[in-house]
């Protein structure tokens, strides 16, 4: 409909208290009431400029282009299995050396691990121990290549993290991600208390995460003092306003039904979506320990995690959450270079130090 600046003169404001303002408009001695409406907004196409708010090496990163796979997917379980096939990881040496970091491949009750372990690890953090579940949409980053955000925290917030090679579909679909998560977890209570551990990860490891805690509240097992979930694929169902807002803004993502929702459907193997422990934000999060979310303001999960912070902060769980300009999926651990990287990892050191014991 196209209104002319005549026509324009001639509207007119009308309210009504208690309900929304109507706005009349007379067009072609039509006249026309436009009130709210549960309709879908058409937005018109535009161009997204890269903020100038952030670091020049975020710069980069959020002006890249958009993923060129992001909506394609293998269709065999042998092309599943190329895919899935674990990794030595890209640049994993030079990244330990620069964070002063090693890794030693170890098993854990016949779970497959990394220690990950600081050059440097100070006073108060000597009998403190992180549990690292990876991301990559449940099937990718299987071997040494699961490692790189566990070197990011060990390095800036200089603990030990055990980082977990979880079992990956085509081969292991849902829970053996999850049993092998708790698996470690268990290992881990032998040697350290639960209130000097903290569990950590992001996408489908932030999933992981707090389906962990959702399992271990289940089991009557002890709590980690603190988690923190990174931009979690916390509801596999494609629900929040994000999946709409963000489409092809998020140039990691892209867009929702895509490669990623493929991948935890294959995870999924056929059990209801809505399930807790595939989709944590239907869970009951009471009793959660404090919760540290990071997010950024592109990212398509963003309404997925800010639904768990409100879900936590409804159950009265002490919760923060941090969303970073400009950033797509998890781009705040894609370059070691980016000041925000550096600030990201220090954030959640800092919200581990103030609530695990020592």
């Amino acid at each position: 409909m196209t209104i002319s600046f005549r026509q324009l003169r001639r509207v007119a404001l009308g309210f009504s208290f208690g309900l929304s303002a109507i706005i009349v408009l007379s067009v072609s001695d039509e006249v026309r009431t436009q009130t709210n409406s549960k309709d879908p907004r058409a937005i018109p196409a535009r161009n997204i400029p890269v903020p100038n708010t952030v670091s020049p090496e975020m710069q980069t990163l959020i002006a890249g282009a958009p993923a060129g796979n992001w909506n394609s997917a293998p269709t065999t379980t042998e092309e599943w299995k190329t895919v899935a096939a674990p990794s030595a990881g890209r640049n994993l040496p030079a990244l330990r050396e620069r964070l002063g970091v090693k890794t030693e491949a170890i098993t854990v009750n016949g779970v497959s691990a990394f220690m990950v372990t600081p050059q440097v690890i100070p006073p108060e953090n000597r009998n403190r121990l992180l549990v690292h579940m990876h991301g990559g949409c449940y099937v990718l980053q299987g071997g040494e290549a699961a490692t790189s955000e566990a070197i990011y925290m060990a390095g800036f917030g200089h603990f030990r993290v055990l980082s977990v090679d979880y079992r990956r579909p085509p081969d292991a679909p849902y829970p053996a991600a999850l049993d092998d998560g708790m698996t470690a977890w268990k290992w881990a209570l032998k040697s350290t208390d639960a209130k000097n551990m903290a569990i950590f990860g992001t996408s489908a490891g932030g999933a992981l995460t707090l389906a962990m805690v959702l399992r271990a509240k289940q089991d009557g097992l002890a709590l980690p003092a603190a988690i923190a979930p990174g931009t979690p694929m916390s509801d596999l169902t494609g629900t929040g306003d994000s999946f709409a807002t963000n489409y092809m803004v998020d140039n990691v993502l892209v867009g929702s039904d895509g490669r990623c929702d493929a991948m935890a459907r294959l995870y999924a193997n056929g059990h209801d979506l809505k399930d807790p422990m595939l989709s944590p934000v239907y869970g009951d999060m009471r009793g959660f320990p404090p919760t540290i979310l990071t997010t950024g303001t592109r990212d398509l999960l963003l309404s997925n995690t800010v639904r768990v912070h409100r879900k936590l902060r409804q159950a009265g769980v002490v919760a923060e959450l941090h969303v970073y300009e400009g950033q797509s999926h998890a781009q705040y651990m894609r370059d070691v270079n980016a000041p925000e990287t550096k600030e990201a990892f220090e954030e959640i050191g800092k919200f581990f130090d103030r609530y695990l014991g020592k």
